[in-house]
């Protein structure tokens, strides 16, 4: 398993637990899981705020689909048994994307319709007054969607590993080699080892790889940015408050009495722009005076990978032992248990190949 965010060590625990012996390469594991003041993370996990937007996908069929349903059904039972390690992971359940215009609404009214049994309904500007008092055209509430701390999130698999005996490996991998039915894995330490398969969750740095061996796979960066702000007014407490309000594609999250997350900004390219914060404290003009007014005490940014011409995310076997399950673009956190899945039922139907 090459690759340390929220996928691959999502996928390293997973295929752990189902006996496989599997060794994680990375050297972001020498890094600690914080986020404390103003950060630059690079990682897409660390980066990201955890948000879980399965059910309210637009889309009814397809691989995306079926991947986000999937992951949202095996979310319960990753974090039952992750929270051995971490008690106070948990899920967050609750997610109200505001419309943004009456075509919006409607769209959204049609996918309540459809989905009544996953807990999607209609919310409207009068029952939004009290929560986001800008709302002009309703709003889709989901009961199961919602948001999981990504920082906890990876604290929790990365001890889970080491109860597995899963090898943690703080060394970038610098190149693959094709060896007869096996694959040699080439360190910067100059040193090397050989699996029956290799699995790349590498986001950004997936071409450095894939490139000399003929199989490219181009990912584009965007970047986004987040901010963790201080009321001085407004709401007291988030009792009426879903876990995530979602408004222009900017998202809200409570985190305390008086204190809320908000991101995530969607720059193309690897530059932050210089000045985000009246960006996203306006909301293009329309939040409401309390969060105009906030104060920022912290502040941070990372880079998503976006397929080049080819649909989020990349999961497909690119030679005998060599997978790729990367590109997650915004949703490396909430497709996490479906790619492990994928990942494991892709290297369960090789080795019946192989017997």
């Amino acid at each position: 398993m090459i690759g340390a965010g929220a996928i691959g060590l999502g996928t390293a625990w997973h295929l752990a637990q189902q006996g496989h012996d599997v060794s994680v390469y990375d050297p972001r594991l020498n890094q600690a899981v914080d986020r404390e003041g103003s950060v630059n993370a690079l990682s897409g996990t660390s980066a990201s705020l955890g948000v879980l937007m399965g059910h309210v996908f637009r889309r009814s069929s397809g691989r995306g689909w079926r991947l986000r349903r999937r992951s949202m059904e095996l979310w319960p039972q990753w974090i039952d048994k992750l929270q051995a390690h971490q008690p106070d992971l948990k899920l967050h359940p609750g997610l109200l994307q505001i419309a943004e215009d009456e075509r919006a609404a409607e769209r959204m009214e049609a996918l309540a319709a459809q989905r009544v049994e996953l807990g999607l309904e209609m919310v409207t500007n009068t029952d939004l007054a009290v929560v986001w008092p800008t709302a002009r055209h309703g709003g889709l509430h989901s009961r199961h969607d919602g948001r999981v701390d990504p920082l906890l999130l990876q604290r929790a698999l990365r001890q889970a590993l080491a109860e597995q005996s899963v090898e943690l490996n703080a060394t970038a991998v610098i190149r693959l080699e094709r060896n007869d039915n096996h694959w040699r894995v080439h360190r910067a330490d100059g040193d090397s080892s050989v699996h029956n398969f290799v699995v790349l969750c590498t986001a950004l740095s997936s071409d450095v790889l894939l490139e000399p061996l003929g199989q490219a796979r181009p990912m584009t960066p965007v970047l986004g940015q987040a901010l963790s702000l201080e009321l001085s007014t407004g709401p007291t407490t988030w009792s009426n408050w879903p876990s995530v309000l979602v408004d222009q594609g900017f998202n809200l999250i409570p985190t305390a009495p008086g204190r809320l997350l908000l991101g995530a900004t969607v720059e193309p390219g690897d530059r932050a722009s210089e000045d985000p914060l009246s960006l996203m404290r306006n909301l293009n003009e329309r939040a409401p005076e309390w969060l105009r007014s906030a104060t920022v005490v912290g502040h941070w940014s990372g880079l998503r990978a976006r397929p080049v011409e080819r649909p989020a995310p990349l999961l497909e076997e690119l030679e005998p032992g060599l997978i790729l399950a990367s590109g997650h673009y915004r949703n490396g956190v909430l497709l996490t248990p479906g790619t492990a899945e994928w990942v494991a039922a892709e290297l369960e139907q090789r080795s019946l190949e192989q017997a």
